[in-house]
């Protein structure tokens, strides 16, 4: 079978922002300050943060949960694409990132929306549910540690509500999962989810080949 995904090439990356990127100035700003951290690699593409705040429109999403949130991207622009009465839990254990996100939040104006816990992210995720909110939420989007990704991936499930997206960020890990070689924990945390989802009948499953690789499921 030959490939049928188009090779993005610098000129034709290049041209897919100049002629689709609605990139405000103010998330442009928090990207190019990210840029200057050694994990600058963690913050998503503004592609693909651009196609979950569509995501986020287009299920009128008023609860969101957020796995690992970094510097705050992702974060910013589902918060933005959520109506006034919106609100989104952010888990994260760096305080030093989430200052910086926190900034930005303040900036948009989006700062009541969002909830942010700084503890390991599952055991936020079962605080929710033994709090009663399973089935309440709208959508999820996991992006922290790999060797987790099952574990949070389960907890995000119990919480969606039916028809719920969760979104799975990394899912092809720089195209280490498709190397048999590379035994590393991280990567084969990510090879063991792929291979679940695929057979998992409690979702619907597309894997788009977009930035490190996204996968999106939804909750039956």
């Amino acid at each position: 079978m030959s490939n049928q995904t188009l090779n993005l090439t610098p000129a034709l990356y290049d041209y897919l922002l100049k002629t689709s990127s609605r990139e405000t100035d103010l998330l442009k700003e928090l990207r190019l300050e990210t840029a200057n951290d050694p994990m600058a690699r963690m913050q998503i593409a503004p592609e693909q943060g651009q196609f979950m705040h569509l995501l986020v429109k287009l299920m009128r999403a008023t609860r969101i949960v957020e796995v690992g949130t970094f510097t705050g991207y992702s974060s910013l622009v589902m918060a933005q694409a959520m109506p006034d009465e919106g609100t989104m839990v952010c888990c994260d254990v760096s305080e030093e990132w989430t200052n910086i996100a926190k900034r930005y939040w303040k900036s948009a104006g989006v700062e009541e929306k969002i909830k942010l816990t700084l503890a390991p992210a599952i055991d936020t995720l079962n605080g929710l549910l033994v709090e009663g909110q399973a089935r309440t939420f709208d959508l999820a989007f996991i992006d922290a540690d790999k060797e987790n990704y099952d574990a949070y991936y389960e907890s995000c499930l119990r919480l969606m509500r039916p028809g719920g997206l969760i979104l799975i960020d990394n899912t092809l890990w720089g195209g280490d999962v498709a190397d048999p070689v590379i035994q590393d924990v991280d990567t084969k945390a990510i090879r063991a989810l792929n291979a679940k989802l695929l057979t998992d009948k409690r979702i619907e499953l597309s894997h788009l080949p977009m930035a490190d690789g996204l996968t999106l499921c939804m909750k039956k």
